[in-house]
């Protein structure tokens, strides 16, 4: 992965800082600054959903990185953390719609407290950018597809509303302070370090793990609802493009980043049987609560702003996801 530059400049005199580094986008994002050289690389994660083994200590071998265990809700942690930097990345955040309706609180707390607290510290420190990860769940009940950036629902989940929030603060902060932000609207992000465990793991890795293991995936409703799947690889490109954009517009807006097309979990069932070269039939349970029918999204304004152009397609990115999930397997048994 991440053989190729998205940075149109040398990144060798540039500090980052990439809250979240610890879990699955952020780590991800991490491994391609340490690959092409920046000066020095932050990392603030509290390690609620990061992996100390997999997603920090194979970067500490680098002189040029740095772990700090902290909070977002730590006012005092975030302005720490910005100390030196040029530009943020911030990928904290508690996920999940499922768990986000069992914990409402605990996330209005880490998403809308914590990014506030991070826009302080970027603010405090003369930041030069802070790029942020939205979602496409802000697009609640909104049935126009492909989804435009202007035209959103209700949100249906309190995680919708906590990245909406964010949304919200960017702007006023953009204009009451000139902050330059970003906001980027992730559609479905799959890939390597994304952690199959646990009750609130993501449909890809539940449906790989269960795979490889000879067992069946499980669907939540009756498969039609689709998905924009989007390979970590066009996320990180996106990332780092919204770091460096010189367009005029792109400052203090919020873009999809998808692939712009999409297909039914019933659809990713065969594609990861055709992989896999198994032959497993998905069970069945009742639909979840907040979770939207279909996404689907329009890149049109990240292709314009960003020069944003997805290298990897659903199958591209499984191929390589499927061989580390095989590789993760092997170790653990």
């Amino acid at each position: 992965m991440y053989e190729i530059k998205y940075h149109p400049e040398e990144i060798s005199g540039l500090s980052f800082l990439v809250t979240g580094g610890g879990g699955f986008i952020g780590s991800n994002i991490v491994e391609y600054l340490l690959k092409f050289g920046a000066k020095h690389v932050r990392v603030l994660d509290n390690l609620s959903n990061g992996s100390r083994s997999r997603n920090i200590q194979p970067f500490k071998k680098f002189d040029n990185y740095k772990f700090i265990e902290g909070d977002i809700t730590d006012l005092s942690a975030c302005l720490k953390a910005c100390e030196g930097i040029d530009y943020v990345l911030h990928q904290a955040a508690i996920g999940s719609v499922p768990r986000s309706i069992e914990f409402p609180l605990r996330t209005h707390h880490s998403n809308a407290t914590g990014f506030l607290n991070m826009l302080e510290a970027a603010k405090a420190n003369g930041v030069k950018r802070m790029v942020y990860a939205s979602s496409s769940s802000v697009y609640g009940d909104s049935m126009q597809l492909p989804k435009v950036e202007e035209n959103i629902g209700n949100p249906i989940s309190p995680y919708a509303v906590s990245k909406l929030t964010n949304e919200l603060y960017a702007h006023v902060f953009h204009l009451c302070y000139g902050l330059e932000l970003i906001g980027l609207r992730y559609f479905n992000v799959f890939g390597p370090r994304q952690d199959p465990y646990g009750a609130y793991a993501a449909v890809i890795p539940l449906f790989a793990k269960a795979m490889i293991q000879g067992e069946q995936p499980v669907l939540n409703g009756d498969g039609s609802q689709t998905r924009d799947f989007t390979f970590v690889e066009n996320v990180v490109q996106a990332n780092i493009k919204s770091v460096f954009s010189e367009h005029p517009l792109a400052v203090n807006h919020v873009l999809n980043v998808g692939t712009h097309s999409r297909v039914s979990l019933l659809e990713l069932v065969d594609t990861l049987n055709e992989l896999l070269g198994t032959n497993e039939v998905a069970s069945h349970r009742p639909p979840r609560g907040g979770d939207i029918q279909d996404s689907f999204a329009n890149i049109d304004k990240a292709q314009e702003l960003l020069n944003y152009d997805p290298k990897f397609d659903l199958k591209e990115g499984l191929q390589c996801t499927l061989g580390w999930y095989k590789e993760l397997f092997e170790k653990e048994n």
